[in-house]
């Protein structure tokens, strides 16, 4: 399944939220530093997009908030999101190690933003990272020249076992710019 994305653009606030989903391969359990990825198959993979978090072209901001949702219950992984200004050479297929942040993107590395420990809300499980909590945030960035976009490699910080194959996970990003 391709990227799904929300765009919201709060201009009081001067806050923009941007979403993407993907539906896991999820082909077997995840060991920790996985990525996590809509394909298993090897160079299939993709990086998850946030298109439009930057106001305008080459624009930026402050990351404030990262949440997930998991459409499977009782998850407790803790996340980490790598983000680029460009699509990132490093590993993007499901369930393979980590092997980023490769020489070729140094560049293009804006951070890393730690998600917390997944909880459950009845239905799905669910995970937040905010400056009021530990993960790197709020984390500053500026698109590239041209853009208005960064992207991302969720990687699991810890083993998985009570993945579903075909689960879908949303990865919400706020951010706020003057």
């Amino acid at each position: 399944m391709a990227d799904s994305y929300t765009y919201t653009h709060n201009v009081g606030a001067k806050t923009i939220t941007v979403s993407t989903t993907k539906t896991l391969a999820a082909a077997g359990n995840y060991d920790a530093n996985d990525v996590l990825s809509e394909s298993a198959t090897n160079g299939v993979g993709t990086d998850w997009d946030f298109v439009d978090i930057g106001k305008s072209l080459g624009s930026g901001g402050l990351i404030t908030k990262a949440t997930t949702l998991c459409s499977t219950t009782a998850l407790t992984q803790r996340y980490a999101l790598d983000l680029y200004t460009s699509a990132p050479t490093c590993e993007l297929d499901d369930n393979a190690a980590n092997s980023g942040v490769l020489a070729a993107d140094k560049l293009n590395w804006v951070g890393r933003i730690e998600i917390p420990i997944c909880t459950n809300i009845g239905g799905m499980s669910a995970n937040l990272a905010s400056t009021s909590t530990t993960g790197g945030l709020p984390l500053e960035f500026t698109c590239a020249s041209g853009s208005r976009n960064l992207y991302g490699v969720l990687v699991t910080l810890d083993a998985v076992t009570e993945e579903a194959a075909n689960m879908t996970l949303t990865i919400t990003l706020a951010a706020r710019y003057n």
